[in-house]
């Protein structure tokens, strides 16, 4: 079974090639515009990671992070943040990946293989 790959970026574009480039990958997607709609999806989805860009409109990423995933229900799935901000490794302490836009997607796939197969 595919693994589920939840992207959360308010780049409708950007989260569209991001959706065609896992799927061609051999892996499942579901998508949010933004943290507040993070929120929704993930209740609904369950997914095995997400990719989380960091400045998005209602919610910003670590926010989504702090109340969604730091020590609540969903605290085990893994988070590559994924964002056009500078100094983003410092942005959420325990994501397992922090690459900048514009992403290199050999690196990207190569951390979402090595996280979760």
């Amino acid at each position: 079974m595919a693994k589920k790959i939840m992207i959360i970026d308010d780049d409708a574009n950007f989260a569209r090639y991001l959706e065609e480039f896992f799927h061609d990958n051999g892996y499942k997607t579901c998508t949010a515009a933004d943290g507040a709609d993070g929120e929704e999806v993930l209740l609904r989805e369950k997914p095995d990671l997400i990719t989380l860009d960091l400045e998005m409109p209602k919610q910003w990423g670590p926010r989504f992070y702090r109340k969604v995933l730091d020590g609540g229900e969903f605290e085990g799935i893994p988070v590559i943040v994924v964002s056009g901000l500078h100094g983003i490794k410092y942005s959420i302490s325990k994501a397992v990946g922090h690459l900048e836009k514009p992403v290199d997607t050999k690196q990207l796939l190569s951390l979402v293989r090595q996280t979760i197969g």
